[in-house]
Parts: structure tokens; sequence; C-alpha cells
């Protein structure tokens, strides 16, 4: 099997033939993005607890909203880097930012109490690398994996391993040995991860695409004095040419407001208030179980039509807000965080392979930032609206909006042609889903 043919999930072969996964290119990246979504996981416990202990709820906010926002006004730029510079050049640069970022907060957490401005300042900078990091991050999935369906649904598995265990760690470190701990060993997983990105050797068509050096990058590397609004506008057109994925995030703004953004501060606040912290904890590490069994069903399942499939399972992604809203009883709560995460896990594994196996590798990482922003920007309007809302009506009735939203959502997926119809990289009309 050829190069071409490996990185083309299209090709007769790649249909027919079942590669290993595990080689030293994809072991390597999974190791790195393991790690990496590790430290990610404990940044939020360790910002509510240890930033919220300073300087209160209006600390946590600021500065949990100076990274959002940072990394939304800056994930397009990171797209074109990506395509510009190479992913995985970027990635590692990201990374060894961070490192900066979480080693400079460690020392002042182990120094005493740091400056409000400084926790400030290093969120807005790890914002930055974030957003120069994930795009790439997408990208890079085809030049480490010769089926991107099962790499995604494996990093899926790792990603919610990572939920599960990185908060709960975060906690403990916290409360044994103060939040300087959490920062150190944050700064050592993405150290770690720079290092496995950097050892990762791409076969030489796909280390040209990763560098903008090869046939498909030609236009990024003939043309360095070009503007950032050219690289700018050439991924938006062949995002927007797209139709089935333009309409996608359209649904997804919408999910990201009335869904995904107000259902954590909704939800904790009326499992809390019912049946106390505990049960709410109890049910994110269901909805992290739910998680891991999405991405391994993901695995298993090829369907021909990757997004009608999603769609489908989403479905079930209602049960999550629907069961909150009615005060369910503890037993189908905890089911219902199960469905909710398994749905969501599935539905994530079909978009980010359809994403990666339907977009030219000279433009996928600038596609990927735009997804990443529009996707984002809704979940953070979301989550700053679900406050002000609860003036309007009950938690309760917020979450019943939820569920018509999820619901709706899924039958808009299903009644566009464009998404309903888009076939699997290789699956040729009549092949089984």
């Amino acid at each position: 099997m050829t190069i071409t043919q490996a990185r083309n999930p299209s090709s007769p072969s790649s249909a027919s033939v079942r590669l290993p996964l595990w080689d030293r290119r994809f072991t390597l990246y999974f190791a790195a993005r393991t790690v990496s979504l590790f430290g990610d996981a404990m940044m939020p416990v360790a910002a509510a607890l240890a930033v919220g202990a300073l300087y209160g709820i209006s600390g946590v906010g600021i500065v949990l909203g100076t990274w959002t926002g940072t990394f939304v006004l800056l994930v397009l730029f990171g797209g074109v880097f990506a395509d510009r510079f190479g992913a995985r050049r970027m990635m590692v640069g990201a990374d060894l930012v961070r490192v900066l970022t979480q080693g400079v907060l460690a020392a002042a957490f182990f120094a005493g109490r740091p400056p409000f401005w400084l926790l400030v300042a290093m969120a807005a900078l790890a914002g930055a690398a974030v957003a120069m990091f994930l795009p790439g991050a997408n990208g890079m999935v085809p030049l480490v994996a010769a089926e991107p369906q099962r790499a995604n649904a494996t990093l899926k598995v790792a990603d919610a391993l990572a939920h599960l265990l990185g908060p709960a760690l975060a906690g403990l470190l916290i409360a044994l040995t103060g939040a300087g701990a959490v920062y150190a060993i944050d700064a050592g997983t993405f150290l770690l991860s720079a290092l496995c990105l950097a050892l990762i050797r791409l076969a030489p068509a796909a280390a040209d695409t990763d560098t903008g050096t090869g046939t498909e990058g030609a236009i990024t590397a003939a043309s360095p004095v070009r503007s950032l609004r050219r690289d700018l506008r050439q991924g938006w057109h062949e995002f927007r040419s797209r139709t089935w994925m333009w309409a996608v995030i359209l649904i997804w703004v919408a999910y990201g407001v009335l869904l995904f953004g107000p259902l954590v501060p909704l939800s904790s606040a009326l499992i809390g208030a019912r049946l106390g912290p505990d049960a709410y904890g109890l049910a994110v590490s269901f909805l992290g179980a739910g998680t891991v069994l999405g991405g391994l069903l993901a695995l298993r399942l090829r369907p021909a039509r990757p997004l009608a499939a999603g769609a489908v399972a989403m479905a079930l992604h209602t049960v999550l807000p629907l069961c909150v809203a009615l005060d369910s009883g503890l037993p189908v709560l905890l089911a219902g965080h199960v469905l909710g995460g398994g749905a969501l896990a599935f539905w994530s594994v079909m978009w980010a392979t359809s994403v990666q196996t339907h977009t030219p590798p000279a433009v996928l990482n600038r596609v990927s930032a735009y997804e990443l922003a529009g996707s984002v920007s809704g979940i953070a309007l979301g989550q700053i609206l679900a406050g002000p809302a609860t003036a309007l009506a009950s938690p309760g009735r917020l979450l019943l909006v939820s569920a018509g939203t999820c619901l709706a959502g899924c039958a808009a997926l299903l009644a566009i042609p464009a998404i309903r119809s888009l076939r699997r990289a290789g699956a040729a009309p009549g092949v089984p889903g």
C-alpha cells in the first residue's frame, strides 16, 4: 500500500484492508494527546478551588472567561498558522508555552498568594496557546493514522478517561498539597506532550503536507507575503463551500446557546439543591463513563452515512437535560448521563472523521479552526446567559427548552440532505451502514 493510499481512506485498498492502528506515529500522538487532555481536565477544578479560595466566584469567572475569550479570538489564526508552518510545529510550540504558563503559576502558588493580574495574564497566554494547538490536533489525525475513525474513537475514549480522573486528582492534590502541585503536574503533562509530538516522524508525503511544502500545500509555501486576510478568506471559502459542514455548525451554535452552555450551571444547581453535591459529582462521573462507552461503540461501527448515524445517536442526548428537568431519581439520573455521554461521544467521532476525510489536507487546519470557533462561541454565550435566564424562568423549565432544542437539532440534522446523505470516505453507494 502506498503512502497516498494510507492517508486517503477513499482509496479502494484502504476500504478493504484493515490497517494496524498502533504504529509508532499514532502511539506517540496518542501519548501526547492523552497527557495533554489529562492536564486540561485538571485545570477547571484547579481554577475553581484555588482561584476561588483567593478571589471568589467573580475571580474564577474572570480567569476562565479570559481563557475562553482569548481562545475564541485567536483560534482562526491558529488554523492559518498550522497550515502555513505545520500542525506539529504549532502544537509543540503551544505545549511549550503552556509549560511556561503553568510553571509560572506553580511557582507563584508555592510562593504564597499569586497576584490576580498574574492569574489573568497566564490565563490569556494559555488560551492563546490552546488556540494555536487545537486546529492542528484535528489536522494531525489523518497524518498519523490510516483509519481516522478508529483513531478518533480511541482518542475520544482517552479524553473521557482523562476527564474522569483529572478532576478527581486535582481536587485531591489541592486538598493534600495545595494548588502549586496541580499546576506543576500540569506543566509536566505539556512538556511530555511536546516531547512525544517532536519525536513523531511523518511519512514523506505526510511531512510535506504538515510543513506546507508538498503539492497540496504549495499555495501556502509559494506565497509567503500574502496576508492573513487571504489565508482566512481561503479557509472561510472551503468551510462555506461544504453545506453539510456549515449547516452542522449553525445547529451547534444553537446547541451551544440553548443546550451545552447552560447545561452545567443549571443541572449542577438543580441536582445539588435536591440530592446534594455528591450526587452531581456522581452524575458527572457517569457522564464520563457514557463517553467511554460511546467511544468504544464508535470503534466497532462504521456507518456508511456517519453524520446521519451520529444524528440518530444524538437524539439520546435529549434524555440528559430531560431527566434533570423532571427531578428524576438518582438511578434514572445516572442512566440519563450515561446515555447523554455516549450519544455525544459517538457523534463527536463521526463528525471529526467526516471533517478530516472530506477536507483537503492543505486547508484542514483552517477549516477546523472555523468549526471550533463556531462551536465554542455558542457554548460561551450559553454559559454567560444561563444566570440571567433564571430570572425569566426556573432552571427546570430552561432545561426543558434544552431538551426540546436537542430533539429539534437532531431533526434538522436529518432533514438537511447534505448532512443526511454524506457518505463515509471510501463507502460506495449501497454499502450498508
